[in-house]
This record gives C-alpha cells, structure tokens and sequence, in this order.
C-alpha cells in the first residue's frame, strides 16, 4: 500500500513539474512583478504616471523596442529599465554587467544597461516626434533602477550616475519628497523645466495608446508580460470563447465558484469589449462559463518558451490592440 502511495505521489510530482511547475513560474513572473512594483512606487512617490510594458516601433530596424516604464510628471519623461538581478555584479571594460549567482559557480553577461537604457529613450523621443510631440532639450532622461535586495556589488562607484542601486532606491521615501537628495534629484529633477500642461496632455495620450506588451495576472497576485496566444480546452469550452480576441476585446476577469469549498468545476469569464472611439471609456460587460480544465497558451516576454497556464490559476487578463 505504501508502495502504490509513493509512486502515486511521484507521479504526481513528475506531472506537475512538466506542466505546471510553480518554481518556473516564480522565475517568469519575477521580472514582471518587479516592474510593477518599481512602477507602483515611482507614481506613489512623484505623483505622476507610470507606463508599464511598452513596444515603441524602432524605424531603423522594423522591430519593437521593450521599455519597462516610462514615467510622466509635470516636468519631465524618464525611461526606466529595471534589472531585477540577484547575485555579485561586476561591470567589464565595455560596461556589460557579470552577475554571479549566490551558491552557484556561474555567471551571466549582460549588455551594458546603461546603454540599452539610452537607446531606449533616444527610440520614444523619435516615436514622440512622429506623433506631434517635440520634447524640450533635457526634458527626456533614463535610470536603470535595481530594486532586488540580493543585488550585490564590491565598489557602487562603478556605476555611472545612471544606475539607481538597491540601497539608493531604498532611501526614496515619500514623506522625504520635500528634502531630496542629491542622487534623487539628479535621477528625477534635476535641470529640468516644468512641463507645460498641453505636453503633458499629449505624452499622456500618444502613451496610453503605444503598443504594449498583454498582461497575464495569475494567483498569488504574480503577473507575466507577453502576448495571448489562444486558449486550449473542450470544443465546447473553445466555442464559447471565441469571441475574446484582441481586435475585440481589451481585458478578462476569471471568476471562480465553488460549493462547501470545493474547487470550481467550472469558472465564470467575464471580458469587456474593446472600444476604439474613447479611450479609457467605460465598456460593457460580457460573461461566459467553461470549465475549469480550459488553458491559456502565453508567450512570456524575453522567452523562447510558450506557456500554458490553467485558467483557473488566472485573475484576469489585459490585451493591447
């Protein structure tokens, strides 16, 4: 009986680790939700807007640029590319970062963030001036902000003034917006003119209407940036959500019920239609039920690895257009 009990829980084990492995999953949304989390925190401590995702078309090689944030006060834009690395972090001649992992004998080379970072902004400067919008001289700037605790660098001098390390990104505080430090002022604000409100206006708009990336949210309150692939499941399942694509629709809930408890056999999928004449208005709400087995085929970004993820396990889902 023993016997029968270990190879079922091996089993259990082999399938979980093949399909639906929560450690994989840990590593795929890390990333995402240090982004989320740096975004959350730069709009709570400058009261601005932070863009989250974004796929700037680069007119020089006809492919999209990935920016983590974009951040819009009333007087300046930053691109922010947040490194979420953990381990020793050396920087070489050619500024490439080393990151050796902690307890592991190998290491990870990294273009140079600071340069990638650069490049990054010089693209959403062409792509704003492409859309109308000519930015004063200096009002445009970048950061590459590293919120991991387990960062860790021998000499912080090494970075150029760019670099925002974990330490110096902890220091931020909100009730000491009034008293910045040098470092901050100089990330943030330092030089810059205000924002006339007309700017303001149209960096907001050309922004909320950029190419993003989709935004998968899954238990635990983890989230994955990438794109939707389809759904997998029964036909029947399938048929009935045919109509979520993201020509038209902009974002799903996943409702669960249950009874005494038990889990959901079946889950209530809620979307709302997308609507091009006003953007940010309000949509009106569609429901379906399928069942609780149904899947998400999702691409996370940066990976060459489709996922599948239960339906079950998500929260909800944002399509970009």
């Amino acid at each position: 009986m023993w016997v029968q009990i270990l190879c079922g829980l091996v089993i259990y084990k082999i399938c979980k680790k093949l399909f639906y492995d929560d450690d994989v999953l840990d590593v795929e949304t890390s990333d995402s939700n240090a982004i989320f989390s740096v975004a959350a925190r730069l709009e709570k401590l400058y009261k601005g807007k932070a863009y989250v995702g974004l796929r700037i078309p680069d007119p020089d090689t006809g492919s999209r640029q990935n920016i983590d944030i974009v951040l819009i006060t009333k007087g300046e834009a930053v691109v922010i590319s947040v490194k979420n690395l953990s381990g020793f972090v050396t920087v070489n001649a050619d500024g490439s970062w080393v990151c050796e992992a902690v307890g592991r004998h190998r290491s990870a080379v990294h273009p140079d963030p600071v340069a990638e970072a650069k490049k990054q902004a010089s693209i959403l400067e062409s792509y704003l001036e492409q859309r109308g919008v000519a930015l004063p001289e200096g009002y445009l700037s970048y950061k590459v902000i590293i919120p991991n605790p387990k960062f860790r660098v021998i000499n912080a001098s090494y970075f150029p003034p760019e670099v925002i390390s974990y330490d110096q990104w902890m220091l931020m505080k909100s009730e000491n917006k009034s008293m910045l430090s040098g470092w901050i002022k100089g990330a943030f604000r330092g030089g810059k003119k205000e924002m006339q409100e007309s700017i303001h206006q149209q960096l907001n708009f050309i922004l909320s209407t950029a190419p993003i990336w989709d935004r998968l949210e899954v238990k635990g309150n983890k989230h994955v940036l990438g794109e939707f692939l389809e759904f997998k499941g029964k036909q029947e399942d399938i048929q009935a959500l045919r109509y979520i694509k993201r020509s038209k629709v902009s974002r799903l809930d996943v409702q669960k019920t249950s009874m005494f408890g038990l889990a959901p056999s079946r889950l209530q999928v809620l979307y709302s239609s997308r609507d091009y004449r006003s953007e940010g208005a309000a949509s009106e709400w569609n429901e379906v039920n399928v069942r609780s087995s149904t899947e998400v085929l999702f691409q996370p970004a940066n990976s060459t690895k489709v996922r599948k993820f239960k339906l079950s396990s998500v929260t909800s889902m944002s399509l970009s257009a």
